[in-house]
């Protein structure tokens, strides 16, 4: 069962300060370039208008400013103290506010992100549904989360999530309940056709599924 709202948001506000540069040891820096990989799709739409759902502390936001300053970008978050350093970091427009409950007219943006996001909200179905109300027909939604690879690289690489990170994220920021959680999350989330399936059952179009480094991180895109 997925963790409840309040827990999700005690745990992001703890590791804010931390949180960009130990993701960025945990994943020996690959988060870098699967970002960069989805601001290449990004700019493959040539969207005016982008929203960045879970923003967090700004890091796909902050590649898609720099790489497409012709973009209106505008970063979501729920956390408060997440959203400040996004802010300090250069992310130009956000707001506060609940992913599944957005405060924004329909049909109103080109293009939804959400990175490393859409597993920490309650209800999946519930949220593609929200993404797609606030999106212009036609427009794409990029989906970017952590998976778990296939074959003989599944079980070094559950040891990792479950036993190694935590323990080695708690030494990095005070907070290993915070990494249990990640590898908990990973697990529950759909993956591969499961997602695509999602997505086209919520009323999505052209669904695609993009493994990277053997589906240690997926890319899911999709026009609304």
């Amino acid at each position: 069962m997925a963790p409840g709202a309040d827990f999700v948001h005690s745990v992001f506000s703890r590791i804010a300060a931390r949180y960009v540069a130990v993701n960025h040891i945990l994943s020996f820096g690959m988060d870098i370039l699967w970002r960069l990989r989805a601001v290449e799709l990004v700019a493959d739409w040539k969207p005016s208008s982008l929203l960045d759902v879970a923003t967090g502390t700004g890091d796909l936001a902050l590649d898609i400013q720099r790489e497409l300053p012709e973009v209106e970008v505008l970063g979501v978050d729920f956390c408060e103290p997440m959203l400040e350093i996004a802010r300090r970091r250069g992310v130009r427009r956000t707001i506060c506010a609940d992913a599944m409950h957005l405060p924004l007219p329909s049909s109103c943006f080109d293009t939804l992100t959400i990175a490393f996001g859409l597993r920490n909200l309650p209800d999946y179905t519930a949220a593609l549904q929200e993404f797609r109300r606030v999106l212009r027909p036609g427009g794409h939604l990029l989906i970017l989360d952590f998976g778990i690879p296939d074959g003989i690289v599944s079980m070094p690489y559950r040891f990792y999530l479950h036993y190694v990170l935590p323990r080695f994220a708690n030494l990095l920021t005070s907070s290993q309940p915070a990494y249990s959680y990640l590898g908990e999350s990973i697990e529950r989330f759909p993956r591969y056709e499961t997602m695509c399936n999602l997505l086209t059952g919520v009323g999505y179009s052209d669904a695609v599924c993009l493994p990277l480094l053997g589906g240690i991180a997926v890319i899911y895109f999709a026009r609304a």
